[in-house]
């Protein structure tokens, strides 16, 4: 079918004469590929049910250029309920759908930033209790294993007064990416768990696999081969890791699990340190 009239602003919008704008292909052929079926089918689908719309979707100007309009459309019926004619209006939102796509990258970036460690990078407290719970919902659903590693640097208080806070913070961001990325599974995960303490969360893993995630991490951070003199066991930076695994179910609690996770840590500590322990 033909458009009846069309006015000259399209010249403005979309630097296209009205001559070259007369049919609904015509219309449907200058949208963008991406929006054509959906934006195609809405219009039409409210139109034929005498319901006034408004869609955005991007045009393509005479340039080659796409730009973002509104398209506002008013259905006119007859007595009879059957739609005589179609009023359209065009309005160019380019500027405004841009300002959006900026304040939902900002917004991203930012939620991205509440989520990690501002000084290791990794993720924080913050974005560990919210993975704690669902990948412990998850295992609870699907009844398989779950563990956690709590990972303790040694005697780091002597590391910051042998060698300054400075290079205190940077054993601490390079230990963090070392163990942040020794996470080898895309469902792993790992975080800041505070101060010196770092925590892993392994789903579907027993203790078995457990340990040798530990054994691992261990054997990571000695290649780091970060001199330490001020420690008591060590003339390298090391690290102990208390372990615990579960199948848990609804009747397991998730803090009194992680708390016993960390009397692990705390044991590995108390019997020399640079020792793996399991809950």
């Amino acid at each position: 079918k033909q458009f009846t009239y069309i006015g000259p602003q399209i010249g403005d919008i979309l630097g296209l004469k009205p001559s070259a704008w007369t049919t609904i292909e015509d219309w449907a052929s200058y949208m963008h590929p991406e929006d054509r079926s959906w934006a195609v089918d809405f219009c039409l689908t409210h139109s034929m049910a005498c319901i006034d719309h408004e869609a955005d979707y991007r045009v393509r100007k005479g340039s080659g250029n796409y730009v973002w309009i509104r398209d506002v459309i008013h259905v006119i019926s007859s007595e009879q309920g059957e739609v005589t004619a179609l009023m359209g209006f065009m309005f160019d939102i380019t500027e405004r759908k841009e300002t959006e796509h900026k304040l939902l990258s900002l917004q991203r970036e930012l939620e991205e930033l509440s989520f990690k460690d501002g000084l290791t990078e990794v993720p924080n407290r913050r974005m560990l209790d919210k993975e704690l719970e669902r990948l412990w919902m998850d295992c609870i659903h699907q009844q398989r294993s779950f563990s956690v590693l709590m990972i303790d640097i040694d005697f780091f208080k002597q590391f910051n007064d042998f060698y300054g806070h400075i290079k205190g913070d940077s054993c601490l961001k390079t230990l963090a990416q070392c163990l942040y990325n020794s996470a080898a599974r895309s469902r792993d995960f790992f975080a800041r768990y505070g101060g010196e303490e770092f925590i892993m969360l392994l789903p579907d893993t027993d203790s078995e696999s457990a340990n040798k995630v530990a054994m691992r991490c261990q054997q990571l951070v000695s290649e780091l081969n970060i001199e330490h003199l001020g420690s008591l066991i060590a003339d390298v930076l090391t690290i102990s890791i208390g372990i615990g695994s579960i199948v848990p179910t609804r009747a397991d609690n998730m803090i009194t699990f992680v708390e016993n996770v960390d009397k692990a840590l705390y044991q590995a500590k108390q019997r020399g340190r640079n020792l793996i322990v399991q809950a």
